[in-house]
């Protein structure tokens, strides 16, 4: 059995112990370790709502009632995969390049020591940092977005370049994406220009609308990411405003007409066998969620990326273990 597993709820209460995402163990170490979550409670990226700061404590207290089998992807994630909440990287409120350098000095000895990483946001802009981390040891990565936004907008208030509108826009400049091997989901609502929806298509990214996205079923559109990513790493960032705020009213910048929350489990379980290295789940604003609705679909969506990771891994077989270990250099 991997080393680090969850506390057992059958044997103590899940309302007991210290808020970790899924009851795992607190520790800071990557000895034995497959997977991290990492706590990145930054939002002074945002240009609407703030509050997202609180976001990793609101989803790792909802995330105590996760169990431990995925019935719908058929795996026991925490029985293949050791998993430990690494606490949260020291971001700096209101420095939004400190904090970049605090994540990705964070993140960056994890990946180094081929272990999986899960940030808790914070708001988007906090992407960056973790493509940075990831990329420096991993190469550039494909992309799988799920959000109503694609984040690629050049600058915002007279040219400021790093916001939560902003951060793949700056890691395509860095060279931290592979574009043509990238894919947005679920975009929608109100644009400034046509232009906002076309540059994600002219940059190389493979974009669906929510009208398109919902016109496939998941089974289609896990074979559009497979085909798209193909045999490269991956980081899957998925913003919690992908879904409709009927759903997950708890966002900074909401847009209806969006998936349920079925719908949107159901895509995102469809996006096996592709080699995530990392991923994240943003945008979580506690002040405006109501019985924690939002806090508990984004603890979901998490848990789902963890199944996904140990679904590639239990395909691979056990031995990939040690040799994702060595194999942690450039593509």
């Amino acid at each position: 059995m991997p080393r680090y597993q969850p506390a057992d709820s059958l044997q103590s209460p899940r309302f007991t112990g210290v808020r970790t995402f899924a009851r795992l163990p607190n520790v800071q170490s990557t000895d034995e370790v497959d997977l991290a979550v990492v706590g990145l409670p930054f939002d002074t990226g945002a240009t609407f709502k703030v509050g997202a700061r609180f976001g990793p404590e609101s989803v790792r207290s909802a995330s105590h009632m996760l169990r431990n089998y995925n019935a719908e992807l058929g795996i026991k994630p925490f029985d293949v995969l050791s998993c430990i909440d690494y606490g949260d990287a020291p971001v700096i409120p209101g420095y939004i390049e400190d904090s970049y350098t605090a994540i990705t000095e964070t993140l960056h000895p994890l990946a180094e020591a081929g272990i999986v990483t899960l940030g808790l946001g914070g708001d988007h802009s906090i992407a960056l940092a973790e493509l940075r981390a990831l990329a420096a040891v991993h190469g550039p990565l494909a992309l799988v977005q799920f959000d109503s936004h694609g984040d690629l907008w050049d600058s915002y208030y007279g040219g400021h370049k790093y916001t939560h509108g902003t951060p793949f826009r700056r890691a395509l400049e860095e060279g931290l994406l592979r574009p043509e091997r990238s894919v947005q989901l679920g975009m929608r609502g109100p644009l400034f220009g046509p232009e906002d929806l076309q540059m994600a298509r002219d940059f190389g990214f493979t974009v669906l609308t929510t009208t398109e996205l919902l016109a496939h079923t998941a089974k289609a559109i896990g074979q559009l990411v497979r085909k798209t990513v193909g045999d490269a790493k991956a980081f899957l960032s998925f913003d919690i405003d992908f879904f409709d705020p009927a759903f997950a009213p708890a966002t900074g910048t909401p847009e209806v007409g969006g998936p349920t929350s079925f719908q949107g489990l159901c895509y995102l379980r469809a996006c096996t066998e592709v080699n995530f290295v990392g991923g994240d789940v943003v945008e979580v604003l506690p002040a405006f969620d109501h019985a924690q609705i939002t806090a508990h679909l984004a603890a979901q969506v998490g848990y789902e990326f963890v199944s996904l990771v140990a679904t590639h891994r239990s395909r691979l077989g056990s031995s990939s273990r040690p040799l994702e270990r060595m194999q942690t250099g450039h593509e």
